[in-house]
C-alpha cells in the first residue's frame, strides 16, 4: 500500500512562491541570473546588466608648482644682480641675487645702513631682505652681504631653476591667441607658444578660475615674454576672475621677459626666466604693478618705478 505524500502541496507552495518573487525583482529592475531575467524591466531574458560607468573626471587646474626657499622672494637678479630706477620702487618681499652686493644698485631695506648705492633719483624700498655674496653693503650693515646670505641666495636660485624645469616639463597646450594673449578669457591649464614667444598686446589677458580656488595656469615659452603695447604707450594687464589668485599664475620664459614698457598695468602670476626681465623703461613714472615674482636665473633684473606685492603661500 502507498503511503500518502504530505510533503508534496508544502513543496508546490514554496516553488510557485520562488517563481514569483523572482519575476516580481525581475520587473523591478533587480534581476535573477539563475531564472534568466535580465533586472531592467523589458532587458533580453538571460542578460544579466552590467552596472553603469562613472566617469572619472580630472581635476580643473590642478598643478602642483613648488618654489621652496624662492617663494618669498620679489625679485631675484641670478648671477648678475638688479637695478631699481625711481623713487616709488616697492619690493613687499625679499630680493637677492648670487652676485656680490655691489651688483644690487638702487635699494634699501629696513636695517640700519642697508643701503646699496642709492641716489636721490634711485631709491627703491625693500621691505623683507636683501640676499646676496660678500660684501656687506655697508660697514653700518653686517647682517648682509654674508656667507649666510650667500647660501639662502644660492638656495633661492637652485629651487627657482627646479621651478622652472617643472613648468618647462609639463605636456605642451594650446595657444588660442596665435601667441598673442590679448582679449582672451583662459581657463586653467597649460598654455604654449607655438611660436616660441608670448605677448599680451591691445587687450588685457583675463584668467577665469570659475570658482575653483586651486586652478592653476602655466604659459610656456621657449623665447620671450612681451607685454604691452603696441607701442610704449599702450600697458596692458592680467586680470584674475572667479576666484582666480596670483600665486597660482606661472611664466617660464626661455628667454627675458619685458613687461610695460611705457609704465603702468598690472601683471599677474611668478615669472621664471632664463636671461633676465625688465619692467618699464627710465623715465616711466607711472608704476608698473607685479602681482607676483620675477625670478631670473642668470641675467639681471631692471625696474623702473615698479611694485611687487609677493602672494601669500
Amino acid at each position: 500500500m502507498q503511503l500518502p505524500n504530505h510533503n508534496k502541496t508544502p513543496r508546490i507552495g514554496k516553488w510557485l512562491a520562488l517563481v514569483l518573487l523572482s519575476a516580481f525583482m525581475a520587473g523591478c529592475g533587480g534581476g535573477d541570473p539563475v531564472l534568466g531575467f535580465g533586472g531592467a524591466g523589458g532587458a533580453t531574458p538571460g542578460i544579466v546588466t552590467p552596472p553603469p560607468v562613472i566617469p572619472v573626471v580630472p581635476e580643473i587646474g590642478g598643478t602642483l608648482i613648488v618654489l621652496g626657499s624662492a617663494s618669498t622672494f620679489g625679485t631675484f637678479g641670478g648671477s648678475a644682480g638688479m637695478t631699481n630706477d625711481g623713487t616709488l620702487t616697492v619690493i613687499n618681499g625679499d630680493i637677492g641675487t648670487t652676485a656680490v652686493s655691489t651688483a644690487v644698485t638702487g635699494f634699501h631695506s629696513p636695517g640700519l645702513g642697508c643701503t646699496y648705492t642709492e641716489t636721490n633719483d634711485n631709491m627703491g624700498l625693500v621691505t623683507g631682505t636683501i640676499f646676496t655674496a660678500p660684501p656687506a653693503p655697508t660697514i653700518q650693515c653686517p647682517t648682509q652681504g654674508t656667507a649666510t646670505t650667500f647660501d639662502a641666495a644660492t638656495n633661492a636660485r637652485a629651487d627657482a631653476l627646479a621651478a622652472y624645469n617643472t613648468l618647462a616639463g609639463l605636456p605642451a597646450g594650446p595657444d588660442d591667441g596665435a601667441g598673442n594673449l590679448a582679449n582672451l578669457v583662459l581657463t586653467p591649464g597649460v598654455y604654449t607658444a607655438a611660436g616660441g614667444t608670448f605677448m599680451i598686446q591691445g587687450g588685457d589677458l583675463t584668467l577665469d578660475a570659475q570658482g575653483n580656488a586651486n586652478a592653476v595656469w602655466v604659459f610656456q615659452m621657449a623665447q620671450t615674454l612681451t607685454v604691452g603695447g603696441p607701442g610704449a604707450a599702450f600697458p596692458q594687464s592680467v586680470v584674475l576672475v572667479g576666484g582666480a589668485l596670483a600665486k597660482n599664475v606661472f611664466w617660464q620664459v626661455g628667454t627675458a621677459a619685458t613687461i610695460n614698457a611705457g609704465g603702468g598695468g598690472t601683471m599677474v602670476g611668478t615669472i621664471i626666466s632664463n636671461t633676465g626681465a625688465a619692467f618699464s623703461t627710465t623715465g616711466n613714472v607711472t608704476p608698473v604693478t607685479l602681482n607676483g615674482r620675477v625670478l631670473s636665473l642668470d641675467a639681471s633684473v631692471t625696474l623702473v618705478n615698479t611694485v611687487i606685492n609677493v602672494p601669500a603661500p
